[in-house]
């Protein structure tokens, strides 16, 4: 039988497993004790230990996700925004020609135009136009009698660009996500989660997140609570009779500042204390005011006057089951606080319960900010795949939720005509439908020069054109993936001898490659050799790039050694671009070949590593639960990998119309029969793999749909003849 790498399951602790267990009551989620081990066990592998990592996998509530006003000058977007809406000032949204930038575009059109009704449009690179924000854009744009620009998924490396528009005296509002380089443009505003100072909890979201978090913002200041400074105030008696006095300041719903003090009755006036002037001016919550104020009279006296507001009243105005209810009471029902044992305080109760209260006031005022939400969420989620974030905190709330609205609402307009023209069912579409038929196809239209079909396809109200333009689109994507084969044909024979003496680096350079399928064609020789990859190609007089890299090679690291060498770079970590002068490309070649004497790539392993061990007596339909709790796979979140001993085959169908044909397999667990699929491995049936032998098989858990109905099949990666 073929056995291809060694089969590694990271031993670990069983103390650990049962404390997981316990702390995150994942009994309650998963059902049942022997699946809550599993989990456990598969977290403690992925190393997944803290409260905040699994919050994200057990939770997908969109109160999980960061307040936007955490961004760097949030409010300074959201105020010239503002003031635009009322001077009626004439807008544009740049955006970047993928499907990130596409989505950010559509996502901030969308809110500026229909919500604030405000004169705005839209343009990207096009035809051969370079990444990000254009000379001739602004100058268009200026002689429009245009006054302000809001780039999206591009800007923060258009230093030239945005100098031009300031002379012109236009204002530009940069929202980003790329890695910044050490100086940053000198726009009047920007926003970038990657920012050096940024305080924003998370910093790998999409340009499309940005953009929605700007949204959000946005409609934030048409509430009542927009600006409002709160200040929530407890006081408590420690076991030696002095008192600990804290306070937390929030605007926007944003923490702002807080202060923590000791009284010791006799010794502390107050005087000797900060909180009053820390008060002063605010509207203060405590959670319940007679008893506050009790016990601050009795420290100084019935003269000291507090104007405390009784926060549990007004909570209990939209949750009534918090009447006569204790803080500590609520502390223990609390579920933020369970995922952050450390931080679980009376004082952060009151704000999470404020936060959580000012949403369900909000909804109940603007219900249409929850239905554009819903549309938002789709195109943020295609984003992140499209864009390979990584898989784990919020951006997992953002794919579970904008694929959720897809299923069980309706695709959005544009993603319905396109759905349909990709023959995808709402009802099973997954992220993986999103990432290997949407995407392409939507990022396709950019790749051949027609980036503008794509976003007409998400704008347009008429449904009619909506319907030629996903015609349009699949037609291009037909013709991007001919352009793949043929480049990937075309340097077969130069992949090899392109790869650096160190096996280290491949970098291509071959004028005939179209250039918007560069980054394509650097993918898949990178995966292919598990190499850093470098396409290069030739457009109009000038060389442009794609680097794709792997291994823990930060891309846009290497690419900074040539800042001074080329016209414009950029990207993320392990994708970027660049363009230079076509007379450098052998200075660029040998440079690359200097330079990569000294890149260092993680080791590979030659092992298949194993997330659980799932015992015969185990394996029941209920399995299949730990593949809702993991999805969304992607970038740092791949597929579990889950290995059983021992089982019985106990039947085998050959399956497929074409070379290679494929192996529908059925296991005997002893209650259950588990059926699962083989491909490409029907060679080996009654070789290797016979009905009636007991196998150890690796697998990852899946679905079958056929005639609309869905049921569990396990995927085999491997199987061997039990010893």
């Amino acid at each position: 039988m073929k056995e291809t790498i060694n089969w590694h399951k990271k031993a670990v602790n069983s103390n650990d497993i049962e404390k997981l267990c316990a702390d995150y009551s994942l009994e309650s989620k998963t059902g049942s004790k022997s699946l809550a081990q599993i989990l456990s066990s598969i977290f403690l592998r992925r190393d997944i230990s803290s409260g905040n990592d699994i919050l994200f996998y057990l939770e997908d509530d969109l109160r999980f996700v960061h307040n936007p006003f955490l961004l760097n000058s949030m409010e300074d977007a959201v105020e010239r925004i503002l003031s635009a809406m009322e001077e009626k000032e004439k807008v544009l949204i740049f955006g970047d020609k993928d499907v990130d930038g596409i989505t950010s575009t559509t996502i901030l059109y969308d809110c500026l135009k229909k919500m604030f009704n405000m004169d705005v449009e839209c343009r990207l690179p096009v035809g051969d136009d370079s990444y990000g924000l254009s000379l001739q854009a602004i100058d268009d744009f200026y002689n429009a009698g245009g006054s302000l620009i809001i780039t999206v998924d591009c800007g923060i490396s258009n230093f030239e660009e945005i100098n031009h528009a300031l002379d012109l005296g236009l204002d530009v509002i940069v929202t980003d996500h790329h890695n910044p380089q050490d100086k940053l443009p000198d726009a009047n505003i920007i926003i970038d989660p990657k920012l050096s100072d940024s305080a924003y909890p998370f910093h790998d979201i999409s340009g499309a997140a940005v953009a929605y978090k700007l949204v959000n913002a946005l409609r934030f200041s048409k509430t009542d609570f927009y600006n409002a400074e709160i200040c929530f105030f407890d006081i408590s008696k420690n076991q030696d009779e002095s008192y600990n006095l804290d306070c937390l300041k929030i605007k926007n719903l944003c923490r702002v500042k807080e202060l923590h003090e000791k009284i010791i009755p006799g010794k502390t006036g107050i005087y000797d204390l900060k909180f009053p002037y820390f008060l002063q001016g605010q509207l203060i919550y405590t959670w319940d005011v007679k008893e506050a104020k009790s016990i601050l009279q009795g420290i100084f006296g019935s003269g000291v006057e507090f104007n405390l507001n009784d926060l549990q009243s007004e909570l209990c105005k939209v949750f009534p089951s918090f009447k006569g209810k204790s803080a500590s009471e609520l502390l223990k029902l609390s579920t933020i606080g369970k995922y952050n044992k450390d931080e679980n305080t009376s004082l952060n109760l009151f704000y999470n319960l404020y936060v959580t209260y000012c949403k369900k006031i909000i909804a109940g005022k603007h219900p249409e900010f929850a239905e554009n939400e819903e549309k938002d969420l789709q195109l943020v989620a295609l984003a992140a795949l499209a864009d390979v974030m990584p898989m784990k905190n919020e951006n997992r709330i953002f794919v579970k939720k904008g694929i959720s609205s897809i299923k069980n609402h309706y695709p959005r307009k544009g993603l319905a005509e396109l759905f349909n023209k990709l023959s995808l069912k709402k009802e099973t579409i997954s992220s993986i439908d999103l990432s290997w038929s949407v995407i392409p196809a939507l990022n396709a239209a950019g790749r051949m020069g027609q980036s503008n079909l794509s976003l007409e396809l998400l704008t347009s109200e008429d449904a009619k054109r909506r319907e030629e333009v996903a015609e349009k689109i699949f037609e291009l994507n037909e013709e991007r993936k001919n352009l793949v084969a043929k480049s990937m044909f075309d340097i077969k024979d130069d992949i090899t001898k392109s790869i650096d003496e160190n096996k280290k680096l491949c970098v291509i350079y071959n004028q005939n490659i179209n250039k918007g399928v560069t980054g394509i064609v650097a993918a898949r020789i990178m995966q292919d050799n598990n190499l850093p990859s470098i396409i290069v190609t030739e457009n109009q007089g000038l060389c442009v790039g794609s680097m794709r890299s792997c291994r823990g090679f930060v891309a846009t690291s290497f690419l900074d050694s040539f800042k001074d060498f080329f016209i414009n770079h950029g990207g993320h970590d392990y994708a970027a671009g660049f363009s230079f002068e076509k007379e450098k490309i052998d200075e660029f070649l040998k440079k690359c070949t200097e330079l990569s004497k000294n890149i260092s790539l993680e080791e590979l392993h030659e092992e298949l590593n194993i997330d659980a061990e799932i015992p015969p007596s185990y394996f029941t339909p209920e399995i299949f639960n730990l593949l809702e709790l993991f999805e969304p796979y992607g970038q740092d979140n791949q597929e579990l990998i889950l290995l059983s001993s021992n089982l019985k085959l106990c039947d085998v169908m050959v399956v497929g119309k074409k070379e290679p044909q494929h192996l529908k397999l059925t296991f005997d667990t002893g209650k259950y029969k588990i059926p699962g699929m083989f491909w490409g491995q029907a060679e080996r049936f009654n070789d290797d793999i016979k009905i009636g032998r007991n196998y150890d098989i690796t697998f990852n858990l899946g679905r079958n749909y056929f005639n609309g109905v869905v049921s569990p099949q396990i995927i085999i990666k491997e199987m061997r003849i039990s010893q």
